[in-house]
């Protein structure tokens, strides 16, 4: 630091103005030259003579100083470049506030508390904000750094012009065709072999070009990248992932809007709770743990766990399970209906703040179209407090449990009318704890919709002829054989295992070649740990679902 100060003020080397900005800080010299009428003086008539100062009177003293004339003889003018990007930005956090001058801005705003930026710049603009705003203010100019990831493209590649994968954010939120991007190729100053080169990097990532994705869609996908410091190979498909799940929030937020009467007046939380069933208050639970994950995150920096929670409860909290559980509460008694359109606003309108960071025209648009209520009536999302566990304190680990038991045998149902290729089946459920039985009872309507089975209900004794499925130890899943075709399904998923293990195989083959680490490419090393993932997976529900079968033969 102390070399770079020396060299700053004494100024060893000419200092760089190749990278200029229009709104950059003019160099403080000054070319000295005679006014009319004054002799000629053969050091001031060169036009080499410069001073510098900072100001003009200052630099006009220096000026007379050294020539041994008085002031008035001589007339000054400051050079009309500025100096280059990185000074002009190292004064940035106290420039704009109207330093020199001890302004109200300064003193409000200075120093700053956060700075994002990459960490391929830390010496360029960081170190320099730091040095300039301790020399020159005597204070930091903020007090955390956050480094964000550098982007690359999907396949873990620089983005270069020459290979053709340069994404454009613009492109992205629009959408543009693959002949438009090969037609951008001509404007480069490229040579024809790196030309063709981009064209095939460009058919090979983009073949039916880039689809429009949005702006919420593209902001909310890159803070779902790994934490900072690490590049994000940056994926045109995941980011249309995302423009889906900002489909089915707009899906989401439709269907709580045709769900409520005209003239609709939401109703506080504490006139709801008491007549609350064991899905409005374990969708109560799933938002106040949302709440916290989030706020936590915040905390740390850690955007990934962020849109995580966020996610998870839109699609797989609120979507796939609340809004198809009431959908029969919806049409039941006006009062039970009352509760769940309450519930159901509260839900969307706080899961609309909790995303409106990272999407705020999706959030914003839904927001204003949402009857607003009487005890807070902000005119726009921006100024809607962000939710926290002071608002939404309802996490009830116990009930948590227990639902988690009624959404698992919800999936196994549905995993059985799958593999086994049933429409409808019958199911039965037994339980041998008299506490998680009360609840399992309570359950089994909206288990029998969220599964879409024929008939779900609590049984004391095993039917005969019925397919055994344990699902805690205490509680077993018990499914009508009359509804399987046994010989015809086991034929079908033995089948189906044996293409899953001729694959796991093939692929562990690969990866116990000598010299896989040094000679595959890490890409394709993630992508068949992917493939054994899944395979995995596939090999052990299939079996499982064979050994069923055969038991029950």
């Amino acid at each position: 630091m102390i070399g770079i100060m020396k060299y700053l003020s004494c100024c060893y080397r000419d200092w760089c103005i190749s990278r200029q900005l229009w709104w950059g800080h003019r160099i403080p010299a000054y070319q000295v030259s005679f006014r009319n009428g004054h002799p000629k003086n053969q050091k001031a008539d060169s036009h080499t003579m410069w001073v510098g100062g900072r100001c003009y009177q200052e630099a006009l003293e220096k000026a007379a100083a050294q020539l041994n004339v008085n002031e008035e003889h001589l007339e000054l003018t400051q050079d009309d470049d500025v100096l280059d990007t990185w000074f002009s930005s190292a004064l940035f956090p106290f420039a704009v506030h109207g330093w020199p001058s001890q302004t109200d801005d300064l003193d409000r705003f200075y120093p700053s508390t956060l700075l994002e930026t990459g960490h391929d710049i830390i010496f360029f603009w960081v170190a320099r904000m730091v040095m300039m705003g301790q020399k020159l203010t005597g204070r930091l100019p903020f007090k955390e750094v956050y480094l964000h990831s550098m982007v690359r493209d999907a396949h873990g590649r620089k983005m270069s012009k020459s290979l053709g994968n340069v994404i454009d954010p613009v492109d992205v939120i629009q959408g543009v065709s693959l002949e438009d991007l090969h037609a951008r190729l001509e404007g480069n100053l490229l040579d024809p072999a790196e030309k063709e080169r981009s064209r095939r990097g460009q058919a090979a990532d983009y073949p039916r070009g880039i689809p429009e994705c949005g702006t919420d869609a593209l902001r909310f996908t890159l803070c779902t990248y790994k934490a900072q410091g690490e590049d994000v190979n940056l994926d045109v498909n995941t980011v249309q992932t995302y423009r889906f799940f900002c489909n089915k929030i707009w899906n989401a937020a439709l269907f709580t809007m045709n769900a409520l009467p005209d003239n609709f007046e939401p109703s506080p939380m504490s006139e709801m709770l008491a007549d609350c069933s064991i899905m409005d208050l374990w969708i109560l639970s799933r938002l106040s743990d949302t709440a916290a994950k989030i706020n936590d995150g915040f905390q740390g920096y850690d955007f990934p766990i962020i849109t995580s929670a966020i996610h998870k409860f839109w699609v797989q909290n609120l979507c796939d399970v609340y809004l198809e559980s009431i959908k029969l509460s919806l049409r039941a008694d006006a009062h039970r209906a009352w509760v769940s359109r309450n519930i159901l606003l509260t839900c969307v309108e706080a899961g609309l703040r909790l995303i409106s960071p990272f999407m705020p025209y999706l959030s914003e648009k839904i927001f204003q179209r949402l009857p607003g209520r009487p005890e807070r009536e902000e005119p726009s999302i921006c100024v809607a407090p962000y939710p926290t566990t002071k608002e939404f304190s309802m996490f009830d680990t116990s009930l948590e449990e227990r639902v988690a038991l009624s959404l698992d045998i919800v999936n196994r149902i549905r995993s059985i009318q799958k593999e086994f290729g049933i429409q409808k089946l019958s199911g039965h459920i037994v339980c041998n704890n008299d506490d998680l039985r009360g609840v399992l009872s309570q359950m089994c309507p909206t288990m029998a919709t969220l599964s879409r089975c024929r008939k779900l209900q609590m049984t004391n004794q095993e039917p005969d002829c019925c397919l055994a499925t344990t699902v805690a130890s205490d509680c077993a899943l018990l499914v009508e054989m009359e509804d399987i075709d046994v010989p015809r399904v086991l034929e079908r998923l033995q089948a189906k295992l044996a293409k899953t293990s001729t694959g796991l195989k093939k692929i562990e083959a690969q990866r116990s070649m000598d010299s896989y680490e040094e000679k595959v490419p890490q890409n394709i090393r993630e992508k068949h740990d992917q493939q054994m993932e899944v395979l995995q997976a596939d090999s052990a529900r299939l079996g499982a679902a064979v050994a069923m079968l055969k038991t029950a033969r």
